[in-house]
């Protein structure tokens, strides 16, 4: 570790981390989810412009991936966070004043820039903090708030919504900026080596970093493994609630319910993926999750029994969270440098948003292709998976991950 901190001051860091995970990512992209339907029932928007709006913060998140680095070397890692939870918690404030298309889309954006940025930054802050041996554990409480933010979308927001669209994004509002009010002071100071040191290098043993950057190649599997993992989640996520509701023909109230049960899953994912990696380590914690996650996927795709469906819910909805921290270790057994793990998770962030921008829009059109078919959407990311174990198979048989 590079210097030794209470553990009272380690859980307000992560508190910290968490904070800004679930209102930048957890509330600001997925609390739209629900209030999609209202926005054009309600007429606030129609409903190619309420879509529209919902891709802006997915083209936000790209452009903060990228300008999270340059932010956080202008203005320091934890002063950027700030900033970007300020950003996020103006952006719903602002939701609750539809003045024309144009000033959603900005404030959407703006949304999605914070997340990107606090994505790329959060565990590079809080993580130097942490014992060696506990980080992946901890990157998987930091990222929960993601899991928590998926989860309130599908309980707190159907409340909110009974009062109103405006009160809604009051609500969300209020939750954002208590809880930027009390991350502000638990954040923490830059560390002498603010980046991410992995727990079983050696350099970790010893406080520092090997001076010699090893090859990146390996990373560029990891990339592609993260794009096609990007692929794979948006399908469920974005069509879940409509394959329930219309698909299988069981209504919005059942469609609701089974976007709960995703939201149990999305808070069960990151500390339980976190402990896998500490525990077994992440390469073959990640090799077995996407194969669960794989077989749940072409599960979904062919079956029909309502339980078994709930199931299926429940694993894949750890996945969208739970796969951030079990990534982030990956990159960080990869390379031992801690500016190579920084710029590797950067160059990550970057890929999972274009490819998560990519596929919402391609598999939009597949979906209209096919009309209406939800199953060849899930089977598309079955096969995304299927494709990152492959990945992972060529270049163990070639000796070279």
């Amino acid at each position: 570790m590079p210097h030794a901190v209470s553990r009272s001051a380690m859980m307000r860091y992560i508190f910290a981390g968490l904070s800004a995970s679930l209102i930048a990512i957890g509330l600001a992209r997925f609390a739209y989810t629900p209030l999609l339907p209202e926005l054009i029932n309600q007429h606030w928007f129609s409903s190619a412009d309420a879509a529209y709006l919902g891709a802006a913060n997915l083209a936000g998140y790209l452009i903060g991936a990228l300008l999270g680095r340059p932010l956080a070397a202008r203005f320091s890692n934890n002063h950027t966070l700030r900033l970007m939870m300020l950003a996020v918690t103006l952006s719903f404030f602002a939701c609750a004043f539809p003045l024309s298309v144009g000033w959603y889309f900005v404030w959407r954006l703006v949304s999605g820039i914070s997340g990107g940025a606090i994505m790329v930054l959060v565990a590079a802050t809080v993580l130097p903090h942490v014992p060696a041996g506990s980080r992946n554990l901890a990157s998987g409480a930091i990222f929960l708030g993601i899991g928590l933010g998926i989860f309130a979308s599908a309980t707190l927001v159907p409340l909110l919504i009974d009062l109103g669209l405006r009160a809604t994004w009051y609500g969300l509002g209020v939750v954002s900026a208590l809880l930027t009010l009390l991350s502000w002071w638990n954040l923490p100071k830059p560390a002498p080596l603010l980046h991410v040191v992995p727990a079983h290098s050696d350099a970790a043993a010893n406080g520092n970093a090997a001076p010699h950057l090893s090859s990146p190649k390996p990373l560029w599997i990891l990339y592609a493994q993260y794009s096609l993992i990007a692929v794979s989640i948006v399908a469920p996520a974005v069509f879940l609630v409509d394959f329930i509701a219309r698909g299988m023909a069981l209504g919005t109230h059942t469609g609701a319910l089974f976007w709960g049960v995703y939201g149990i899953g999305s808070m069960i994912g990151p500390v339980l993926y976190g402990y896998f990696a500490d525990r077994f380590g992440a390469k073959p914690t990640l090799r077995m999750v996407l194969l669960a996650q794989m077989l749940a996927l072409f599960a979904l795709a062919y079956s029909d029994h309502y339980l078994l469906l709930i199931g299926l819910t429940v694993i894949i909805g750890t996945f969208p969270p739970g796969i951030v921290p079990l990534m982030l270790a990956r990159i960080n057994e990869t390379v031992p440098e801690p500016h190579k793990q920084h710029l590797g998770w950067s160059r990550a962030t970057v890929f999972f948003a274009a490819f998560q921008a990519a596929a919402g829009y391609l598999l939009s059109m597949v979906f209209n292709l096919t009309h209406g078919g939800h199953r060849t959407l899930f089977a598309i990311g079955a096969a995304a998976l299927v494709l990152a174990l492959l990945l992972e198979a060529l270049n163990r048989r070639r000796g070279k991950f």
